[in-house]
């Protein structure tokens, strides 16, 4: 992945459309719910369309957790020999029940690891996207100790 960093500078922040291309060639992340005033992350399988975010789940504290507090975030990251990259996604979760609904998650392309029973599929539309890109091995400028 090409991306242009200012002279000596290691972190890039990353814009809209370059948080969503990362997000479309990736395939796993982390979510994270509250449940029963205790914060969970769990590991899923994601696909990006559209401007949200899909998953699949079983019966769980996962899916309990955001059937009763939708509000969740969303983090994929990716680590290279010499670069490094996150995305952050801040967003309201909701369990799909339409037909069409769960064709446009299908057609995301999420698929999970193992293959397990997961009834449930998920969709986060997003209030906010954040991400950084990492340049492995730079260093910024020393600062002037004066």
């Amino acid at each position: 992945m090409m991306y242009s960093h200012a002279d000596n500078e290691p972190v890039l922040v990353l814009d809209d459309e370059q948080c969503w291309t990362l997000l479309g060639h990736s395939r796993h992340g982390r979510i994270a719910t509250a449940f029963e005033g205790r914060p969970e992350i769990t590991p899923v399988n994601h696909g990006a369309a559209n401007g949200r975010l899909y998953l699949r789940s079983a019966a769980g504290s996962k899916l309990a957790g955001l059937t009763v507090n939708p509000q969740v975030a969303f983090e994929s990251d990716g680590i290279l020999s010499d670069e490094a990259w996150s995305v952050v996604v801040r967003g309201t979760a909701r369990v799909l029940e339409t037909d069409a609904d769960i064709e446009a998650a299908r057609a995301s392309g999420v698929d999970p690891w193992v293959q397990t029973l997961k009834d449930f599929w998920v969709e986060i539309t997003p209030t906010s996207v954040s991400g950084r890109h990492f340049a492995l091995g730079r260093q910024p400028e020393q600062l002037d100790e004066h």
